[in-house]
Parts: structure tokens; sequence; C-alpha cells
């Protein structure tokens, strides 16, 4: 067999690949990255705070499952369908700094941002996925990382501009987006490119009742519970924390850029290592750091920043490190006929979670304060450190990473 790095082709198709969804995906959290100059300039309380998020995960998962149920992935081409995407989500972000700042239309400019990037994220992943050749695990890890700096990007536009103007990570995302609408066009797809499954909702039933399937979805969903709430919050604790210390406001926005971004590269260290020694035990590595550090983020507020950044750069990276994983391992464990249907269904769940999880810990925080922020995120790791941990010890683990459980 072909070695998996030799496809001709392979490398350029999944640079331009990764670049064209770095830059696409810097329109999801231009709202994190806009919120501290909302907050210093406009009246925009708890939930629409929380809102500026939580709406592009509820347009995302609007925007995934009506994609699957249409067969749209059949009937466009990927890359045309991601450029589509790509600049649906430009334009809506260009709508955004029309509207009121922190009003409700453009908290749905944000949803129908999120439903564009449907069209974005799940097939810029069918497009790496189509290259792989034993490598499953790295690449699905390349395309998550791709979408960690993506989400990343928005903090470091606010550090090169007028960091008081709200309307600055919008207006960048929004060109970044049309730039990467023009980088896809010349991406290829790899051998293994095929026709996405039309939705199968026998499947839905099969996602809780087959135990492997259930763990993996639990553990999914423990990882979800944390992700999204810690990235959308982690912009505000960087403002309030260098705020507490006398620094500058740009400070705030270096450290969560740098504490966002750095998971990128623990995406693909943990997908490498996931393919060598196993799906299950990196999962439950990075799920027990990164819980712990949920619990000890909050504290640190009151810290000196030599204590407080390597702890928030840990964080960053173990929070995202295994999100590919749940991925693969569905893959790896469900009926290929059905493998495209139970993927949605994982995806629907974990960003209908996060617009929750998004919601209350905007609400928890103003309750009680930065140094008890991120306590209740603790609960998702320790849930799927369990569920990863009951996995592997049934037989289905062996089919997952060619045997590396």
């Amino acid at each position: 067999m072909r070695d998996a790095a030799s496809l001709p082709g392979k490398p350029a198709a999944l640079a331009l690949i990764a670049a064209s969804q770095v830059l696409a995906l810097s329109i999801w959290f231009a709202g994190a990255a806009a919120l501290p100059a909302l907050m210093a300039g406009t009246d925009i309380g708890p939930m629409r705070q929380a809102a500026l998020t939580s709406s592009v995960q509820l347009g995302f998962v609007i925007g995934a499952v009506l994609s699957a149920v249409s067969g749209l992935a059949d009937r466009i081409p990927p890359q045309r369908l991601f450029a589509f995407g790509s600049v649906v989500a430009a334009i809506a972000n260009i709508a955004a700094v029309q509207l009121e700042p922190g009003g409700w239309n453009l908290i749905a400019t944000r949803a129908v941002a999120g439903a564009a990037l449907a069209l974005v994220y799940p097939v810029g992943m069918k497009l790496a996925a189509s290259w792989a050749r034993g490598d499953a695990g790295f690449l699905v890890g390349l395309l998550v990382g791709a979408l960690t700096l993506g989400s990343a990007l928005p903090f470091m536009f606010n550090m090169v501009g007028d960091i008081t103007d709200w309307r600055l990570p919008f207006i960048a995302s929004a060109v970044a987006a049309l730039i990467a609408a023009g980088l896809i066009l010349f991406a290829q797809g790899g051998p293994g490119l095929r026709p996405a499954a039309r939705l199968d909702p026998s499947a839905v039933t099969l996602a809780v009742r087959d135990p492997a399937l259930r763990l993996v979805n639990l553990g999914y969903l423990g990882h979800m519970w944390e992700l999204y709430a810690m990235w959308a919050w982690i912009g505000p604790f960087a403002h309030a924390y260098w705020a507490r210390l006398g620094g500058e406001a740009r400070l705030g926005d270096l450290t969560a850029f740098a504490v966002v971004a750095s998971g990128a590269i623990a995406c693909l260290a943990a997908g490498r290592l996931a393919d060598r020694f196993g799906r299950t035990r990196i999962t439950m590595i990075a799920l027990a750091i990164s819980g712990s550090c949920a619990l000890l983020v909050g504290p640190a507020f009151q810290l000196a920043p030599w204590l407080t950044l390597p702890l928030l750069i840990v964080w960053g990276m173990a929070v995202i490190a295994d999100s590919a994983q749940f991925s693969a391992a569905i893959t790896e464990l469900a009926p290929p006929e059905r493998t495209g249907t139970l993927l949605t269904i994982q995806t629907a769940m974990g960003f209908t979670l996060t617009v929750i999880m998004i919601q209350a810990l905007g609400f928890w925080i103003d309750l009680v304060g930065w140094p008890w922020a991120f306590t209740p995120l603790a609960i998702g790791p320790a849930v799927g450190v369990w569920a990863m941990g009951r996995l592997r010890a049934r037989p289905e683990a062996a089919r997952l990473a060619g045997g590396n459980r």
C-alpha cells in the first residue's frame, strides 16, 4: 500500500484546505473578540454577551442538519460549497457592523454566520479526510487545529487595530473569509472523496443503543461541555485579569489569542499520538488535564502572571487536543453506511450543548465573579474520562486506531 504521505498532490491540497479553514473560521469568534469593547461602550447584559457566541453555535447546528437532510454535499462540488459558505458568513459579518452594537439584530447575523459555517467546517473536514491513508487521526487533528487557530484570529485582529472599535474583528474576519473562498477553489480532493451519505433517521437510535457509540458520544459531550464555553469567555477573563493588574487592554487580547491558538499545536500532536498509542488513552489524558485546569484557572485570577499564564496555555492546549479523536472513533466504530449520519448526530448534540453552556456560564460568572468562573466546566471532562475509560474496557475498542485503544 502506498505510503500515506506519498500521494501526489496531498501536501499542497492539505495546505490549501487548512489555510482556507483558518481564514474562514475566524468568523466564528468575531463576537467574542468584540465583547470587551462592547461591554465597555454599550449596555449589553449577560444574556446578549453570551448570545454573541451561542447564536453562532445554534446557527451551525441548524445549518449542519439542513445540509445533511437536503444532500447539498451531493449536489454541489465541495470546494464550491465551502466557498459559498465562506462568502455568506462574510456577508453576515459585514451586515453586523451596520447594526446597533450588541443588539438582537446583530446577534441574528451571528446565527446566519454560524449556519453558513456549517458549509465550511464539515466540508473542509470531508476534503481533508479524502486524503487519509492510515493517518486519519492526524488529518482530522489538522482540521481541528485549523478550527482552533481560526477561532483565535479575531483576538489577533484586535491587537493590530483600534482595540476600542468593536467592529474591527467583524470586518477583518469577513475579509479573511472572502480570501478563504478564493483559496479553497484551488484545493483538490483526495482519492477517497465520495458523495456524502444521506441522513438516515434510523441511525439516531443506533447512536444511543450501541454501547460503544454511546460511550464515544458521551465522551464527546463531556468535551463539548467545556470547550466552547471556555473559548467564549477566556477573552473577557483575560481582559479582567490584566485590568486588575493595571495592564493594557491589548494584553487581554494577546493572552486570549495565545491560549486559544496554542490548542492548534496540541491537535496535531494528539492526532499523531492517538494513531500510535490509542484514542481512549489520549482523550482521557487530555480530558483529565483540561478538567483540572478548569478548577484551577479561576483561583489563579488572583495570582501573578508567571503562574497564571502558563496554566492558561496548558488549558488552551488540553481543552481541544482530544476533539478530533471523538470523530475519528465514530468512523472506526460505526457501520460504514451510517457513518455520515452518526457524525452529524454527534456534531448536532455537541454544539447544541455548547449553546446551553455558553449562556449558562455567562450567568454563572455574573453571579460568582472571575475567581470561580470556570469551576462548573470541570464536570464535563470528568464524565468524559469515565466514558472513555468504559469504552477502553470494551471489546469494540480493538477497532480503534488499528488496534490502539
